[in-house]
């Protein structure tokens, strides 16, 4: 399955201690240019814990009531974490469930510099 920037799509997401995974939704975070000439794409989790999302710059908080979390497909309110980045095969990944809005692309940015410390 080819994907875009900006999606929102369900994979098997492994647990930190390779001891296993969980179908959970993730952000597609990779350029379209990689994205359609590699077999691979760069995501980040999206997870149900949201008590830091408020506070740590390294995560987004996206409501499920919200326009944005509506148009991304989630069931509930969840943190984008950006200190959580996975690199998959896109052929791996489940199906796509929506798509995160345009204006969010600043917030993922400057949430992805944060957890990389890039200036």
């Amino acid at each position: 399955m080819r994907v875009s920037r900006g999606d929102v799509v369900l994979v098997n997401y492994p647990f930190a201690s390779g001891t296993g995974n969980k179908v959970r939704p993730a952000l597609v975070i990779q350029c379209d240019r990689n994205n359609g000439r590699l077999e691979n794409t760069i995501i980040a989790q999206i997870t149900s814990r949201t008590r830091l999302a408020r506070s740590e710059p390294t995560q987004i908080l996206i409501e499920d009531a919200s326009a944005a979390g509506k148009q991304a497909g989630l069931l509930n309110d969840s943190a984008l974490s950006c200190e959580k980045l996975y690199k998959i095969r896109q052929d791996t990944i489940i199906r796509k469930i929506g798509t995160l809005p345009p204006d969010f692309k600043a917030q993922v940015e400057a949430c992805l510099k944060a957890s990389l410390e890039l200036a």
